[in-house]
């Protein structure tokens, strides 16, 4: 999708070929454990869904359950329509082999998506406090069915649920952009859906170690790929850190750059970058991912103990940008403009505000403020699909594989109508 590149001589890991674009097949490991973990939490809903009226003695409680178990239904549905495309879809529980579903069109699955997450929105509190944040919202429901819609070009439907989101009142964008990648400041305004992390020494992601690089691993929650300064396989590519225009500070609090100071004290210098800031191949020091890391708390430790900041999987300024393209398509130029600037007007960026009076010309700014201000988040591969689809782009940045993830073989081997 154009914003990583391979960041050291461990690309083959199953992981890396996934998100650096490398051809893969149905035999890939990491695939196959998202794969299953989709479908077990479909499974686990339809469980809830199919024993809800047994429960008598809360009906609030259960009523809350349901459409909680209806959001994440939905949620897998889209994951696995945007990811795989036809895939089999189950509604009720399966309990027998001969239960196996076939392949669906992705529309069907895509309507799957679509009745679970509205009918998740209507049911689902507007906020939660104390234990329960975390939980899904009537403003997540509608952020998610946005993206389901918006995927599909159903312009009028996703502004529709978009409008939800930012009518609410609920949500509003952080002065500071670093917000959305602190544990600080989880659950901020900016939140509309994110997943709880606990800082454990035994979670699995404590590699230990003495070295300036290799424990560094342990100050990120996502995927050691991530990882700050070597031990990953993935880091900013040319095309991304080109993209941000002089003065962005979003630059800064994405990827690491000269003067940065990290790893006990040691400094990114000219020597480990190009005078563009962009990667040297092969260099122990490289542009790396800032997002979700800890080393902004002590950037002077050798060894950090796990992370535990809350990923974010929906935030207001994806929102906002979401709804400036269905704004656009739907041509209406300046509510989409508008849109735009509030992202660019953030305090901490602070940028021109952009002038754009033609749909071709604001498609070109939804696509320059998506890169920049969403880059590494997992979704540019999903928007660069939508845009190439829809003729935004002449040439495909993705590779023809990548457009779709095969089925995992062993789904392959164990479901015979597919």
């Amino acid at each position: 999708s154009g914003e990583f590149a391979a960041g050291g001589g461990q690309l083959e890991a199953p992981r890396a070929q996934i998100l650096g674009g490398s051809a893969i097949d149905g035999s890939n490991s990491v695939m196959t454990s998202v794969w299953i973990g989709l479908y077990t939490m479909i499974h686990r809903a339809n469980t809830v869904l199919a024993n809800a009226a047994e429960v008598t003695d809360n009906a609030a409680l259960r009523d809350r359950a349901v459409a909680e178990a209806k959001f994440l239904r939905g949620w897998a549905y889209w994951e696995l329509a945007s990811t795989w495309g036809e895939v089999p879809v189950y509604t009720t529980v399966v309990t027998a082999t001969d239960e196996f579903q076939g392949k669906s069109p992705v529309a069907d699955v895509y309507a799957v998506a679509e009745k679970d997450l509205t009918e998740a929105a209507a049911a689902l509190p507007a906020s939660y406090t104390g234990n329960d944040l975390g939980r899904a919202t009537k403003g997540a429901a509608n952020a998610f069915l946005g993206r389901v819609y918006l995927q599909q070009a159903k312009f009028q439907q996703a502004k529709t649920a978009l409008n939800a989101v930012i009518t609410s009142g609920l949500y509003s964008l952080r002065p500071d952009y670093e917000d959305n990648f602190k544990e600080e400041t989880e659950f901020n305004s900016e939140s509309v859906f994110e997943v709880v992390f606990v800082p454990r020494a035994d979670n699995g992601f404590n590699w230990g170690g003495t070295g300036d690089d290799i424990s560094q691993a342990n100050s990120t929650v996502r995927a050691q790929e991530y990882s700050p300064i070597q031990w990953r396989n993935l880091i900013p590519s040319n095309q991304y850190i080109n993209e941000f225009e002089t003065g962005d500070t979003r630059y800064g609090k994405s990827a690491y750059q000269t003067g940065d100071t990290y790893a006990g004290g040691n400094v990114l210098t000219d020597a480990d970058q190009n005078g563009n800031g962009s990667v040297v191949n092969g260099a122990p020091r490289k542009v790396s991912w800032r997002k979700y890391t800890i080393l902004y708390k002590n950037p002077t430790k050798t060894v950090l103990t796990p992370s535990g900041i809350n990923m974010r999987l929906m935030r207001y300024s994806d929102v906002l940008l979401m709804m400036a393209e269905a704004e656009n398509e739907l041509n209406n130029a300046g509510p989409a403009v508008g849109y735009i600037n509030q992202v660019r007007a953030r305090p901490s960026v602070n940028l021109a505000p952009v002038v754009a009076a033609t749909k071709a010309a604001v498609r070109t700014a939804i696509m320059h403020e998506r890169f920049v201000e969403l880059g590494g988040e997992q979704i540019r591969d999903r928007d660069v699909v939508r845009w190439f689809k829809a003729g935004w782009v002449t040439n495909d940045p993705m590779p023809l594989h990548a457009d779709f993830l095969p089925i995992p073989q062993q789904e392959v081997d164990n479901n015979p109508n597919l």
